[in-house]
Order: structure tokens, then C-alpha cells, then sequence
């Protein structure tokens, strides 16, 4: 029985990660801890958990195993780096960290515990995404050129984000860090090594972070991404479109319909084809790290895939900040 703790209630998506390990048999949910004391009591009465005010306190000992870390981004290295040095295994909402440098002392000390480590890239796991993924890697539409991709929803105009989302140090940015982590680490994923990036943000409802955000990305085989995100577009289902030298992939609607045309197979039918059948979904994130506990199996999205996304996410700003086109190697 792997004994957790949850490590903050600061991100939206913590209540689901603790249904999706309560729905676990081999998984027992222990304690909590919160950087916000008042709300972390209260969640864990709620769940009828321990709540433990003291982190160093949680992490001495064999009380637990493993942790889920939902805390504020700018907290994740501290936090982290301190789970990895009590020897344990770590589950954590993306971002890695807002800097490299943070994500590889993190790193270090994960490698140097030899715990195992998770960051949660749910688009990776699922059947459309991969068939892009499918089509990319077999030149189904020869060499890629331009990748269209956009994640966005309305959180900041429909005033369902929670406020702490729009505080520039805690969260390093708005809408790109965090729901357009998903379409940069797609990117990343489907084209391979990235050379230079230009961005622009805008702000619609006045936050203090960007809600409104544009990414264009260069990558090393010369193929193009345009990312997109915003929290204030209603009804903006996903869409991913990848743009070959001998045909077309579209992926988008509520349905997330995929078609694709292409020279490279001949159909009794000209024209558009809709694939009879997508890749099976690929364990979730939160499944491949319970299991990689337990088993010791691979998990696809560990900290190499961590520190991409921060070096992706790092570049973004620096950009935003400075009004230009970054190089990567900047970064280092």
C-alpha cells in the first residue's frame, strides 16, 4: 500500500488528483499539507484526512511514501527538493519549476534519492493526440512544416479561476504557464528540439498576468508551431492541425474530430480521411507513476519532459519581457 500525501490545495486541479488516487486500491491517502493552513485544515476535514501544518514534519520518517504537489509554481522547487531528500516519490502538476535552474536542482536531488518522479501531461495519454504524434513520427504527411495548436477556456471572463491564479510570483505568468503548458509540451513532443521563439501576451479583463497569449516556435528541423491559449474565450474547443510537405492533419471540435488528406495513401475515396481507429489511450499520468512506484515500469513524462516544458516556458517570457525573438541556448 503506497501511503501519499496531498501537498497544497493552491491548484485547481488538486481535488481530482485526490479522487483519482482514493479511486486507487493500492493507494491510501494519509495527510495534507498546505502553504495556506486555514484552507488545508479545512480540505482535509473535509476528506477526513490528517492535516499536517509542519512540512519537514510530514516528509521525517516513513509516515509516507510518495506526495502530490498542487502548491504555487514558485514553491515547487523548495518543496520538491525537500520531498526528494526525504526519500519521496513525487507526483507533480506542471510546471516543473518557473526556471531550469530550479527544474535541475530538482532533478539532482530526485536522481540522488533515486525516487520516482511524474509531472502530469494528460494530452500525451490521449488517442487523437497520439495519432498526431503516429502521423508526425511516420511522415504519414511527409516532412512537418507548421503545427497549429490552441488549449483555452474562459476562466478569467467567466470568473471561475480562483484569484490566486492572476498573482504574477506565485504562478510566474498567466495563461501560457498554465493552461498553455499543454499545447507547448504537445509541441515539444510531436517537433522535436526548438531553436527560437517570439511571443505575444495580451490582457483582456485587466489581471495582472496575461490572459491572452500567442507563442510561435522554430524548431532545429525547421518546422514551425503556433501556440495558443487564453482564459477568456467561451466555447474555444481544442484544435491541433499539423501541416506536412504531402498533406494535412486536423484535429478539433467538441468531438475532437481527426481527418487528414495526404499523397502518401491511396484511398478507393478521394479526398479526406477519417481514421476507422486512433491509438488506445495511454495509462494516465497519476497511473503511470502509482505503477512506476510499485513496479518500477517506465513513466513518459518524467524530468527530462519537466525541464522541456520550463525551458519552453522560460523562453516565452523572457520574449514577452524584452520584446524580441529568444534563442534557447540563452538560457543556459
Amino acid at each position: 500500500m503506497i501511503k501519499v500525501a496531498m501537498l497544497s490545495k493552491w491548484h485547481v486541479h488538486a481535488v481530482d488528483y485526490l479522487k483519482q488516487l482514493k479511486a486507487m486500491d493500492n493507494v491510501r491517502v494519509v495527510a495534507v499539507w498546505d502553504e495556506d493552513k486555514e484552507r488545508g485544515s479545512k480540505w482535509a476535514k473535509e476528506e477526513g484526512l490528517d492535516f499536517e501544518p509542519d512540512l519537514d514534519a510530514l516528509l521525517a520518517g516513513d509516515r509516507i511514501d510518495a506526495v502530490v504537489v498542487d502548491a504555487p509554481t514558485n514553491l515547487h522547487g523548495k518543496v520538491m527538493v525537500a520531498a526528494a531528500n526525504a526519500g519521496k516519490h513525487i507526483f507533480t502538476e506542471k510546471v516543473m519549476a518557473l526556471t531550469v535552474k530550479e527544474c535541475n536542482e530538482i532533478a539532482d536531488a530526485v536522481r540522488k534519492a533515486g525516487v520516482k518522479f511524474c509531472i502530469s501531461f494528460p494530452h500525451r495519454t490521449m488517442p487523437h493526440n497520439l495519432f498526431a504524434k503516429k502521423v508526425a513520427d511516420e511522415k504519414l504527411i511527409g516532412d512537418i512544416t507548421l503545427m497549429r495548436v490552441r488549449n483555452a477556456h474562459a476562466g478569467a471572463v467567466d470568473n471561475w479561476l480562483p484569484n490566486h491564479f492572476y498573482d504574477p510570483e506565485a504562478c510566474g505568468g498567466g495563461a501560457m504557464i498554465d493552461l498553455g503548458a499543454h499545447p507547448m509540451y504537445l509541441s515539444r513532443w510531436i517537433l522535436g528540439k526548438p531553436e527560437r521563439i517570439t511571443s505575444t501576451f495580451t490582457n483582456i479583463t485587466g489581471k495582472a498576468v496575461e490572459d491572452n497569449a500567442v507563442c510561435v516556435i522554430e524548431f532545429e528541423n525547421q518546422a514551425i508551431a503556433i501556440v495558443e491559449t487564453g482564459f477568456v474565450t467561451p466555447s474555444s474547443p481544442f484544435a491541433l492541425e499539423l501541416y506536412g510537405t504531402k498533406g494535412t492533419l486536423l484535429i478539433g471540435g467538441y468531438n475532437r474530430e481527426v481527418k487528414m488528406i495526404t499523397k502518401e495513401i491511396t484511398s478507393s475515396v478521394p479526398g479526406w480521411i477519417i481514421p476507422s481507429k486512433l491509438p488506445d489511450p495511454l495509462p494516465t499520468p497519476m497511473q503511470q507513476w502509482v505503477k512506476g512506484i510499485e513496479e518500477g515500469t517506465p513513466i513518459d513524462f518524467g524530468l527530462e519532459e519537466g525541464i522541456q516544458l520550463t525551458e519552453l516556458m522560460e523562453a516565452a517570457y523572457k520574449s514577452y519581457r524584452e520584446k524580441r525573438q529568444v534563442r534557447f541556448d540563452e538560457l543556459y
